[in-house]
This record gives structure tokens, sequence and C-alpha cells, in this order.
């Protein structure tokens, strides 16, 4: 049987390796600067992505492990492609990530490491969410809901978000936070 670390303390994340992998230990990483470095989004979420490898290289318990998998996910403004939308630290800023998508397209990133026979190999994508326009109330029960704490751009595609939200263009597990060509390297070490 495969013994696999997801660094990630992502839910969602869980969830989806948890079907592949049941003796999947969910541990995120602490201490990784997760400061987005100039550039294009996919460049930024490629980045943050190798932050976590490399302190997931540092710590100790890796080397029991036959798969590490690093994640992180980020949301384009809709724009301005060189901006990024991470998590809200709050609910007022959640509030205004949330209005700011309402009506609109928007590119979801998500990047993945996988760490092999001692070696990275990363893979990053996009997918196109289209989301309803939100009405006040509709915001204001999204907020309440709490869906939006921890997850880029202030949503949860397969919580509540999932009745205004839809995918127009890619997968669900890139929506989610696992870039889908990584999900089907996992999908094929069985």
């Amino acid at each position: 049987m495969t013994n696999i670390w997801l660094a990630s303390k992502s839910p969602r994340r869980q969830q989806i390796l948890r079907e592949i992998f049941p003796n999947i230990l969910c541990q995120g990483i602490e201490g990784v600067d997760e400061k987005p470095p100039l550039g294009e989004v996919d460049y930024q979420v490629l980045e943050i992505c190798k932050k976590k490898a490399k302190a997931a290289d540092d710590n100790p318990q890796i080397s029991e492990y036959d798969l590490v998998v690093v994640c992180d996910t980020m949301l384009c403004d809709p724009d301005d492609q060189m901006l990024s939308i991470g998590k809200p630290k709050d609910e007022v800023e959640a509030a205004m990530m949330l209005f700011r998508l309402s009506g609109r397209r928007h590119q979801v990133w998500s990047a993945t490491g996988i760490k092999k026979a001692g070696k990275w190999k990363y893979y990053c994508e996009y997918s196109i969410v289209e989301i309803s326009p939100l009405s006040d109330e509709v915001l204001v029960e999204l907020i309440l809901s709490k869906s939006w704490q921890g997850k880029a751009g202030g949503y949860d595609l397969a919580g509540p978000m999932g009745n205004w939200a839809k995918i127009v263009d890619g997968s669900e597990s890139t929506v989610l936070g696992i870039a889908s060509q990584a999900l089907v390297e996992l999908q094929n070490t069985m």
C-alpha cells in the first residue's frame, strides 16, 4: 500500500485524495511564506507550491512517505491577469472578493507538486469559473455560512457557492485545489 503525505490542511484536497489513498496523512506545513511573487498568476501559484515543497523537504518525516503532495490555488483578478486573488482574511474581504466576482468569469489556477522516488514533479493549470450575479441576500448568506474561510477567492465550489458558480472550461479538481493532470498521475500510481 502506498504511503502518502498530503502537505495541506484543505478539506477539499483531503476529500479528493482520500478516495484514492485511504491511508493518507493530511497535515499542512507551517511557516511557508505564501506572499505571491511578482509575475503572472501561473508563475505566482507555482512558486508558492515550490516553496511548500522546499518546506516539506526540510521536514524530517518526509523520508517515511512514498509520495508527498503539495498544492496551492489562486484566482486571477477578472480585470487584470497579472493580479492574483488569494484567501480572504476576514468577512469584509470575503464580501469584497465575492462582489467583485459576481456575474463574471475568472480563472482558477492550481499548482501541485508530487515527490516520488526523491524527485519533485510539478503541474500547473487553470479552469474557468463563471459566477452568476449574486444578490445582496445571497452575498450575506455566503458570508454567514463561513464557507469562504481558507478558500481562494472567498468561495468553495463544492459548498454553498456551488449553487451560483459553474465551471465553463477545465476540471473540478483544479478549482478545488489539485491540478487535474497531477490527479491523473496520482491515480496511475495505484
